[in-house]
């Protein structure tokens, strides 16, 4: 199966955080309509929307082209993502004048972040890219 790796990296990629963004509008839908939750989920969910799992299919994408697994985990590389998308989720947050998470938050949360990519790649990246055989 060597037709096309980088695409097949690239969806294995994307799958995960489609499927987790789906859930997290599902709620965020549910809490503005619903709950009648003041919160302006138009400004708020552009970036996860757009932004993260298309940078997740790339960010397997160069692993996967750079031949990185020599050197480096599949888990270790997916854990420096956050250290990309959270400096870019405040930059757009200070562009769109939203300001849910302030930046002291983030770096409060960023150790999370990185414990929580790290386990997500390992083993659910992993076993994406293993389904479509890239490992």
């Amino acid at each position: 199966m060597n037709r096309h790796p980088y695409l097949r990296a690239y969806m294995a990629g994307v799958l995960l955080p489609t499927w987790f963004l789906l859930i997290a509008l599902a709620g965020f839908v549910a809490g503005r309509l619903v709950f009648q939750i003041p919160i302006p989920i138009e400004r708020i969910i552009v970036f996860p929307m757009a932004v993260v799992p298309n940078l997740w299919g790339l960010w397997n994408l160069v692993y996967i082209a750079m031949v990185l697994k020599h050197r480096i985990t599949l888990g270790v590389w997916g854990a420096l993502l956050p250290l990309i998308l959270v400096p870019g989720g405040l930059l757009l947050e200070q562009f769109m004048e939203t300001a849910p998470i302030t930046p002291l938050g983030a770096l409060a949360v960023l150790p999370v972040a990185v414990a929580i990519y790290y386990l997500a790649w390992k083993h659910i990246v992993g076993f994406f890219n293993h389904a479509v055989g890239l490992e």
